[in-house]
């Protein structure tokens, strides 16, 4: 993959994985066109949104020890927790732009999740029954994000590395457990940080993808305007449209992801922009 197609790749993924998580499937419509707070369908759509934002804050890894998939470049050693999420792949676009001009507001808007994320925050009194352990505990939005999302996603065999999280985070907080002890104590973690955090924080979450959704919408609108094309057959019934896929571009998946990308910037996106109150963004 060259710098073009990789750039298009991240953008066409980055905007593809928040279109699955905001949407007004995911949450109640409302005609309301300032939005104060949003309320998941149901309690599944709530766990799917977990899943699906675990997924886009977990690292593109090879497999095997094989290249990174899609020609992505691979973190480096010793970075900072968010580039350890698809943050990483938008701050290459933000560093070295191809398809247009200016990502201050995809910047403003990349940074200001991870450094959303990277916060940290105190709960007390978790109460973890099945293990008759009460704790006060720090945690990182990140870490409890990503916990949470493995938990929703995955049965309790597939979970040894968040039992192990769970370890260090009760020693943090002065509590030792084994690591039976760990596995038992999963469940209850999630319910206490679901309910109690997450929820909470959904919404605010939700602006912050929908920030990078509309950032990245407006950064393609200069590569629209002069890819886009009618194309010479077309009449009112039948609008045939074509698009000047630079000559860069010639990876196969690329040269689809380019398509997809351009076709989603032929109107806004559907979901309006959107600031919750600061109600909504001062606990944990």
């Amino acid at each position: 993959m060259n710098d073009q197609e990789r750039e298009i790749i991240i953008l066409n993924s980055a905007w593809e994985m928040i279109d699955n998580m905001v949407n007004w499937a995911m949450f109640c419509k409302t005609e309301k066109r300032e939005l104060s707070n949003l309320m998941f369908e149901t309690n599944a759509h709530a766990r799917l949104f977990l899943v699906l934002l675990g997924d886009f804050l977990s690292q593109v890894s090879p497999y095997k020890s094989k290249k990174v998939p899609l020609g992505l470049l691979p973190v480096p050693d010793n970075v900072r927790p968010s580039d350890k999420t698809f943050l990483f792949h938008l701050r290459q676009v933000c560093t070295k732009p191809h398809f247009g001009g200016n990502t201050s507001q995809l910047h403003e808007a990349v940074e200001a999740f991870a450094s959303w994320l990277e916060g940290a925050f105190r709960t007390e009194g978790v109460n973890l029954h099945p293990i008759d352990v009460v704790a006060d505990i720090e945690i990182e939005r990140l870490l409890y994000l990503k916990m949470c999302g493995d938990i929703s996603k995955h049965s309790l065999a597939r979970l040894e590395a968040n039992a192990r999280r769970l370890r260090v985070i009760l020693e943090n907080a002065g509590v030792t457990i084994d690591e039976q002890q760990s596995y038992l104590g999963l469940e209850t973690f999630f319910d206490w940080f679901f309910d109690g955090m997450f929820i909470y924080h959904s919404s605010l979450i939700a602006e912050f993808l929908n920030n990078i959704r509309w950032a990245i919408y407006d950064y393609l609108q200069p590569e629209f305007q002069r890819s886009y094309h009618r194309d010479p057959r077309a009449t009112d019934f039948l609008p045939l449209y074509g698009y000047h896929v630079p000559a860069e571009v010639t990876d196969p998946i690329a040269f689809a992801m380019y398509w997809d990308a351009m076709n989603r910037s032929r109107r806004p996106p559907y979901f309006q922009r959107f600031t919750i109150p600061a109600s909504f963004k001062t606990l944990y």
